[in-house]
């Protein structure tokens, strides 16, 4: 996220979060507390405050495994983290997930050289 930047077009948004455009649109749809903003062209235009909504989302569902109605609560009743602490347990998630991999394969190893 840029900090001078005032909108992100649906392709950085969906970049940011490597996911398809069609994703963006889709919880766009859902989430009534994405608000929808159109160039003079027609192009879709998020906010900061739409890419603070987006990360929240991204996180219930595609990483802790929240339903969309799940998800839909939990923004609702702002049970969720901050957005900074959800950030950072992100970074931390993936961090750990490639250690267990890295764990796993060296596990391996281990037992086929014993074999």
């Amino acid at each position: 996220m840029q900090p001078d930047k005032l909108y992100y077009t649906i392709g950085e948004v969906a970049n940011m979060y490597k996911v398809k455009h069609s994703l963006i649109r889709f919880w766009e749809k859902e989430f009534a507390i994405i608000h929808l903003h159109k160039s003079s062209k027609g192009n879709r235009l998020f906010t900061k405050k739409d890419l603070e909504t987006f990360e929240k989302i991204y996180h219930l569902v595609k990483v802790r495994g929240y339903t969309l109605e799940g998800a839909k609560k939990a923004l609702k009743v702002k049970e969720e983290l901050p957005l900074v602490s959800t950030s950072k347990i992100i970074r931390k998630e993936e961090e750990l997930k490639k250690r267990l991999i890295d764990l796993r394969l060296k596990l391996e190893q281990l037992k086929q050289s014993l074999h």
